[in-house]
């Protein structure tokens, strides 16, 4: 399911496309520290005009067999799986089996405003369904067989959040629902339909509803870092759907919207409208925080799996990447990774915690503010190590990389302190935000 970042991720990106000078030693360099300092595990696949550029995978897809990931390891996508739900959507549409404006009574008349919830509401998250997957019993049961009647069920009992089309929220419910619709117009399974419209079509031998995971046939478990990798439970894929049950690889997920970007599965117009960005969602897409750049994409996370995959039209470039397990966040590979693509310069992580006297760590100790962020920054001390809390997030333990300079690798942020000027500079995903201590 989709992830909500603790701030909005930037990605630094050039004007000119400049694929012929793309560093790829300096990227390879930045797999091999994760490697070596084992903080990552995932794969990545970049490509321009549809030819891949670059590839590169690390870690384990089974860490208790030892068995290394490579380029065709599959993963589960998360709610990037929203994206091909959308886009069998709007194929059924062109092959008129439904129409935006059709409301949801038609299917399923025991959601609350069904009359009034329209099929386009449900692709740009306008409906008010509320979302199932923010509720604490959710955890009760996601690791378990679900029948539609009973994801119904949970869906029906969350009712509505607010009335239909007056505003956005992101809920994951609304793609399980046209996950069960497209089941019903065309009387086939979800795998089925994205066998026949997409995935044979344009050769997408990794892409499919996923199972139970299949170490076999080289899919990934996801594992969370607690000074070893701990291998995470499994979502069973009944209960998201349509909204993150497939599977699939990087270079499968750039190839696809590339084929979607280039007519090749649905057409412009259909297109069109999964672009049209309002309050933040398009139709099964939205604008990724890439700077200075044009793109279109979804990111997902599901159990410790994160995906992401955007298309920057002006350049005709896609990347995605996936990963079953991580310190580092996969926006600060993607950083790394369309730097060296644009030849721009970045700094290659260290993950070096060096020792700071405690008269120099109570300096910083305080309440950090600015007019440029929404949030409260409070900064303590814990077991001799600096800490930072975001108001209404959970605490920090940051990592010190010199007397000023503070990090936390798994959100990618970095903090440096100016004493005399009472101020503490907040980096990350190449933005920078300065508050004054209170």
């Amino acid at each position: 399911m989709r992830h909500t970042l603790l701030l909005c991720i930037a990605l630094v990106t050039a004007q000119a496309l400049c694929a012929q000078n793309f560093n790829k030693e300096k990227t390879d360099s930045l797999f091999t520290i994760l490697k070596q300092k084992d903080k990552y595990m995932g794969s990545i696949a970049l490509s321009q005009n549809g030819k891949i550029v670059y590839t590169n995978a690390v870690g384990f897809s089974n860490v208790e067999t030892i068995s290394k990931a490579d380029t065709q390891t599959r993963y589960r996508i998360g709610s990037v799986s929203k994206l091909f739900t959308a886009t069998l959507v709007m194929k059924a549409v062109e092959e008129k089996k439904i129409s935006l404006l059709q409301t949801l009574d038609k299917y399923f008349p025991q959601i609350k405003n069904s009359t009034k919830i329209t099929i386009q509401q449900l692709l740009s998250h306008r409906s008010g369904i509320h979302n199932f997957t923010d509720d604490e019993e959710y955890f009760t049961y996601y690791t378990q067989p679900n029948t539609k009647a009973q994801m119904l069920a949970v869906i029906e009992k969350g009712g509505s959040d607010f009335e239909p089309d007056t505003k956005a929220s992101y809920s994951n419910s609304n793609y399980v629902i046209l996950g069960y619709i497209l089941e019903t117009v065309y009387k086939k399974e979800l795998q089925v339909l994205l066998q026949e419209k997409i995935t044979k079509p344009l050769h997408l031998n990794d892409t499919f509803v996923g199972g139970k995971i299949n170490p076999n046939a080289n899919e990934a478990f996801s594992y969370d870092f607690k000074d070893t990798w701990i291998k995470e439970d499994e979502t069973d894929m009944s209960v998201p759907a349509g909204a993150g049950a497939l599977v699939s690889t990087p270079t499968d997920l750039v190839r696809f919207i590339e084929a979607l970007f280039n007519g090749k599965i649905i057409n412009k117009q259909s297109l069109d409208i999964m672009k049209t960005i309002k309050d933040g969602y398009g139709c099964g897409m939205f604008e990724l925080p890439i700077t200075g750049k044009t793109n279109y994409g979804h990111d997902g996370v599901i159990d410790r799996f994160n995906s992401i995959v955007t298309y920057l039209p002006d350049d005709k470039m896609a990347i995605a990447i996936v990963s079953n397990g991580g310190v580092y966040k996969n926006e600060n590979i993607l950083s790394g990774v369309v730097s060296s693509y644009y030849n721009k310069s970045f700094v290659l992580p260290t993950f070096e915690n060096m020792l700071v006297d405690m008269k120099i760590l109570e300096q910083y100790i305080g309440e950090y503010s600015s007019a440029q962020l929404p949030i409260k920054i409070t900064v303590g001390i814990d077991n001799n190590q600096l800490t930072a809390q975001a108001s209404g997030q959970k605490v920090l333990h940051l990592e010190a990389r010199s007397e000023t300079v503070f990090g936390y690798e798994k959100a990618g942020i970095e903090l440096e302190f100016n004493v005399h000027k009472k101020q503490m500079v907040l980096k990350q995903g190449g933005q920078a935000f300065s508050l004054s201590k209170q």
